[in-house]
């Protein structure tokens, strides 16, 4: 028998993020769980629309990401949207920091997975699009669809 690897299956992924931002740069992070949390996290209970991530002293939270409780649990479960530390090394932390301090420029959550057993998010360093930029992306975006339909045709 072969054994296949397995790429790291995405949990949970923000599919807003790249609508609403452009993506500048990617990272990925640990994030520190508590109690029932990654088992809620491995049934796939998360939700990172409103997601962001900031600085708090020189220490990297993720901020209204929402996990849902348990249900299997008990009355320990957790709070769903509690803030949640982000593990970094301090060379990527201070290089960060001074990337996410520029004007319009903020770190939102991407994507989480689970990679050896242990949960990460992909955090994205991200500017704003403005209404325009947005219609011109899925202008774009529709105009390949297009190419790729009369390719198709073209071919078969």
């Amino acid at each position: 028998m072969s054994k296949t690897k397995h790429q790291n299956p995405t949990i949970a992924q923000n599919r807003k993020a790249r609508h609403d931002f452009d993506i500048l740069e990617t990272i990925e992070a640990g994030i520190v769980l508590r109690g029932t949390e990654i088992k809620s996290i491995r049934k796939g209970s998360i939700n990172l629309q409103d997601g962001f991530a900031g600085f708090r002293g020189d220490e990297l939270f993720l901020y209204n990401v929402h996990i849902s409780p348990f249900k299997e649990g008990n009355q320990f479960n957790h709070d769903p949207l509690r803030t949640r530390k982000l593990l970094l090394k301090r060379k990527e932390l201070n290089r960060l920091m001074g990337l996410s301090q520029q004007a319009g420029h903020t770190l939102v959550p991407l994507k989480v997975y689970i990679k050896n057993g242990v949960a990460k998010v992909l955090l994205g360093l991200a500017r704003g699009k403005k209404q325009f930029d947005k219609r011109e992306t899925l202008k774009r975006k529709d105009q390949q669809r297009e190419i790729q339909r009369a390719l198709k045709d073209r071919y078969n």
